[in-house]
């Protein structure tokens, strides 16, 4: 199957900033996904176009775009205000660009708890629920759950995809932190895959059997958000 192409975007964050964005929006796109990048690397990163690409698959349109530190090229991450004034305008750029569309908002790692912090600050309009690719619950090697502590002030449902051998989330925590989430939260774990969703040769597996269950649930549970707002 061919890739489709990514339109190129740009967008302001109220008057700090302007950043890129990509927009794959499949035919008969039943939702779409607000998709930040993780600290280290942007939009463009590997993972982020194989995820935009399995959803475009899947029907679900992603909007990628960057945070203000990854535009200008710089490696520390802004600071939480700035990041979560990025979210909200990405959303509102998605739910222009999309109109109609059910929107799920979210990221990889870094990405991920800047979107859970914008929704718990103030829900994201429009937002009908959240999807982590690897929560970064805490720095490797200093497990602690402060992290978490906003997510009890996010009330729309949350979807955590974690691997088993995510050192910036010990299961051991994650667990317990979901369990207390209640009927919002789902954690669906990948056997085997680290924080970056690589599984070992002794799996059995490669990060291409990882991406397809990764992105079979996220369609899944979108689909199941779908039914709950018909």
């Amino acid at each position: 199957m061919g890739q489709t192409a990514a339109q190129q975007l740009t967008f302001d964050i109220g008057e700090s900033a302007t950043v890129s964005a990509l927009l794959l929006r499949p035919s008969a796109a039943r939702a779409c996904f607000v998709f930040a990048h993780g600290a280290g690397a942007g939009m463009s990163h590997a993972f982020m176009a194989d995820v935009a690409q399995g959803l475009a698959g899947r029907g679900i349109a992603t909007l990628r775009y960057q945070f203000p530190y990854m535009e200008k090229g710089s490696k520390r991450p802004d600071p939480p205000a700035l990041a979560q004034a990025a979210v909200r305008a990405a959303v509102s750029e998605a739910a222009s660009r999309c109109p109609g569309l059910p929107l799920v908002a979210g990221g990889k790692s870094f990405g991920a708890r800047m979107t859970s912090q914008a929704q718990a600050r103030s829900p994201l309009p429009g937002v009908c629920g959240l999807a982590f690719f690897g929560f970064p619950l805490h720095p490797a090697g200093k497990p602690s759950i402060e992290r978490a502590d906003h997510l009890d002030d996010v009330a729309i449902p949350m979807l955590f995809l974690q691997g088993t051998r995510d050192k910036l989330a010990e299961l051991n925590l994650l667990q317990p932190v979901v369990a207390r989430l209640g009927a919002r939260a789902s954690l669906h774990l990948i056997e085997q895959a680290d924080h970056a969703f690589h599984v070992p040769a002794r799996s059995g597996r490669d990060d291409h059997a990882v991406m397809d269950e990764l992105l079979d649930l996220f369609a899944s549970w979108v689909d199941a958000l779908n039914k709950r707002h018909d």
